[in-house]
């Protein structure tokens, strides 16, 4: 790894946590939804721009991991380090049962099945009385590990930010290494790599189940951090918001899937207040789609190309 690439998150990362005791809560709790969301958004680039594999089911994972979350909890909460292995570990579950039977389909097909299994998991939690129905359920009490209280913003705020640096690391390390190469490999060419003798097939269920567990961790610190969840989080349109994210902040960038997960947020958050687009906040979604297209227009290579004009090339 190039030590400007290296650098940079690090810095971040740093900086966030140093900052997180002078922030109100206001702001503790906006950045924590980003860091939540900039988890989700390199789980998905784990598929789509590692890979190749354009899901818009992903939703289905971090619903998946949230739910498990609030369900295992019951009405006197969990252990810490029972609760989120088992969070993940479902989301991988489910990951793996979608994956055996999606990744036998490509292109446009591949993407229509990930997105039906995600609609099956919505309407399971939706029209039954497993996950509360349409209403969803509520977290009694959050987990918790000794002094590792979920209860505490603060604890919450570290673990979040933990959890982020974890997930990149993970990440950055998996591109490097042999298993990276070769789902680099696929992405380009998949005829020549099974030609190679490469089990083309086992390698994309693996970054699928990766992928999915990695949902899953974003679901736990979201169901930590809101104690409720709801079918909503499994909808199709979660789904396509995080997929913009990644592509909004630029595809095969690990730095550019956190940006765009920053981006998307602050975009989101700026165009639905009242305060700052007045009557035009309760059109959000129309400023905010028409904003999304002029980026994508101008910058083709997403947010992360104005980053590497700044930058030497070969950035993370």
């Amino acid at each position: 790894m190039k030590k400007t690439a290296f650098l940079v998150p690090v810095l971040c990362a740093v900086l966030i946590g140093v900052a997180g005791p002078f922030m109100g809560n206001y702001v503790s709790d906006f950045v924590v939804k980003i860091m939540i969301l900039s988890i989700f958004a390199l789980s998905l680039e784990l598929l789509v721009g590692m890979t190749g594999l354009v899901s818009l089911g992903h939703a289905a994972f971090y619903g998946i991991g949230a739910y498990v979350t609030v369900l295992a909890s019951g009405s006197e909460g969990g252990n810490f380090v029972l609760l989120l292995p088992l969070a993940m570990g479902a989301a991988a579950l489910y990951a793996l049962f979608v994956g055996a039977l999606s990744l036998r389909t490509r292109g446009v097909y591949f993407i229509m099945v990930t997105l039906a299994f995600a609609q099956m998991a919505f309407f399971v939690f939706h029209d039954t009385k497993v996950g509360g129905g349409s209403d969803g359920i509520y977290m009694y009490v959050r987990p918790a590990l000794g002094a590792l209280d979920m209860e505490n913003r603060t604890v919450l705020f570290y673990v979040v930010l933990g959890s982020l640096v974890f997930t990149y690391v993970l990440l950055a390390l998996i591109r490097r290494s042999r298993f990276g190469a070769a789902l680099a490999g696929i992405r380009v060419n998949e005829q020549r790599m099974r030609a190679a003798g490469f089990s083309v097939y086992a390698y994309k269920l693996a970054a699928f189940v990766l992928a999915g567990a990695l949902a899953g961790l974003a679901g736990f610190l979201l169901a930590s951090r809101d104690g409720v969840v709801n079918p909503e989080l499994m909808a199709w349109h979660n789904s396509g918001e995080v997929l913009l994210m990644v592509i909004l902040g630029g595809l095969g960038h690990l730095r550019g899937a956190v940006i765009g997960a920053i981006a998307f947020t602050l975009l989101k958050e700026i165009f639905s207040t009242q305060a700052v687009m007045g009557p035009m906040a309760d059109h959000w979604q129309l400023t905010l789609g028409l904003t999304i297209i002029v980026f994508v227009a101008l910058l083709p290579k997403g947010l992360i190309g104005l980053v590497k004009r700044l930058s030497p090339k070969g950035s993370t």
